[in-house]
């Protein structure tokens, strides 16, 4: 009944920006938390940030003071802010959401390939 889709992965030089977008649409009463994860081929599922429906918001060390999470309620959209990225932060990124309809379900968008390449 939701789908999460991500937007605004890319090819981007060290030290450049990128702006990660992720939508939820379908049926649902609210959203509660969502995050964004990571993974890079032949590693686990990274978890990055999450947000809650208030705006408190966790990171992980390795993108801390770098990446900024933030959520537009209106829209049902939370985004994923990027900056001085580097070779290592090349992955697939991830949007998830814990989504309330009647009882709490957890989704995951297909994924949005960002690569730092010089």
């Amino acid at each position: 009944q939701v789908q999460l889709v991500e937007s605004g992965g890319g090819l981007v030089q060290p030290g450049e920006s990128l702006r990660l977008s992720c939508a939820a649409s379908g049926r649902f009463n609210s959203i509660n938390a969502m995050g964004w994860y990571r993974q890079a081929p032949g590693k686990e599922r990274e978890l990055l940030a999450q947000i809650t429906s208030g705006g408190s918001t966790n990171y992980a060390d390795s993108v801390k003071g770098r990446f900024t999470i933030s959520r537009d309620n209106a829209k049902n959209t939370v985004y994923l802010q990027m900056n001085s990225l580097k070779p290592e932060d090349t992955a697939v990124y991830y949007c998830n959401a814990d989504v309330r309809y009647y009882r709490q379900y957890n989704y995951w968008g297909q994924g949005t390939q960002v690569t730092v390449s010089s």
